[in-house]
């Protein structure tokens, strides 16, 4: 019985940042609020497409945000943050909520979810979580939330995000 030699597969090409955000802006995803009240009690929130379950059985869910994120200390500090799914009619406030310098609840609808935590009227979903594990990777933070309360719109049709472009109708 002879070997055959295993061959190293040849080096990878070289991608710059811009290349590798523009294949990852392939993937279609929903979009969604985060927000929170600080422990100053100040209200906090910005949009993320960076949404993702983890497990089921306890219900834990995960987002990420820049290390960089002036956010970041006031999502460290929150007891309760709820990540708010948008509906296709919600793309202006998903615009909103990622513009710095101004003012992001202002004019916008919410009220005190189960937790204490904003709540976004008009959301298709809403996961209200206990801050359970913050993991350093990259020039992120991984925020892992314990799901403490959901509630979601039957039949209402998400905001999607694909290529850096806003879509609000899903194909039939």
């Amino acid at each position: 019985m002879s070997l055959t030699p295993v061959q190293t597969p040849a080096a990878a090409e070289p991608f710059t940042t811009d290349e590798f955000r523009a294949a990852l802006g392939q993937f279609a995803t929903g979009v969604t609020i985060i927000t929170a009240r600080d422990d100053q009690g100040h209200l906090i929130g910005l949009t993320a497409n960076s949404f993702s379950s983890v497990s089921l059985s306890p219900p834990l869910v995960l987002w990420c945000l820049s290390a960089k994120s002036t956010a970041l200390p006031g999502f460290q500090s929150a007891t309760h943050y709820a990540i708010n799914v948008l509906a296709a009619d919600q793309r202006l406030l998903a615009e909103r909520f990622a513009k710095k310098g101004i003012d992001r609840f202002e004019g916008t609808p919410w009220r005190p979810g189960f937790t204490g935590a904003p709540v976004i009227d008009g959301a298709v979903a809403v996961f209200e979580c206990t801050p359970h594990q913050m993991v350093p990777a990259g020039d992120h933070v991984v925020l892992i939330g314990r799901v403490e309360h959901v509630r979601r719109r039957v039949g209402a049709k998400p905001l999607i995000f694909h290529g850096s472009r806003f879509f609000t109708d899903l194909p039939g």
